[in-house]
């Protein structure tokens, strides 16, 4: 039987971009986004062929915010199962970046439609359904970094 399934799972490189301060930026996902228009997401990518996580998470978030990425710190690994049956299959590869938060902007206008900054503590709703595991790597990078 033909299927039109991947034969691996893809490698997302994910991040969290933070302004040094404890604050998260968070961009709004807009109605022609891929899935889950509504929601507030952080950032993610594809990684490329023959691309290292770094150069892949710098490129994206050029792409999405607009602005450079000042340092990045990897935070973790998942192992994202989407659906039952399972219709997407990524490898996340977690990451905490700074960035100046006087220089961000939307970068891809028909992904997201805001941009906000937010304690973690003080997150909007609803979040993307892969957001929280996200945020939980980086409050925990928080804490270990004191």
């Amino acid at each position: 039987m033909a299927t039109n399934r991947p034969t691996a799972p893809s490698v997302s490189c994910v991040f969290v971009c933070h302004d040094g301060a404890g604050r998260v930026l968070l961009a709004r996902r807009a109605a022609a986004a891929r899935d889950e228009a509504g929601t507030w997401d952080t950032g993610a990518g594809a990684l490329e062929w023959g691309e290292t996580f770094e150069r892949a998470v710098a490129r994206e978030v050029r792409e999405e915010y607009a602005t450079e990425a000042l340092s990045i710190e990897t935070l973790g690994v998942r192992n994202v199962l989407r659906g039952d049956p399972v219709r997407s299959h990524w490898v996340a590869v977690v990451f905490a970046v700074r960035v100046d938060p006087d220089r961000v902007a939307i970068g891809e206008p028909h992904k997201f439609d805001a941009l906000e900054w937010f304690a973690p503590d003080a997150l909007p709703t609803p979040l993307h359904s892969q957001c929280a595991a996200g945020l939980a790597l980086f409050r925990e990078w928080l804490v270990r970094a004191g």
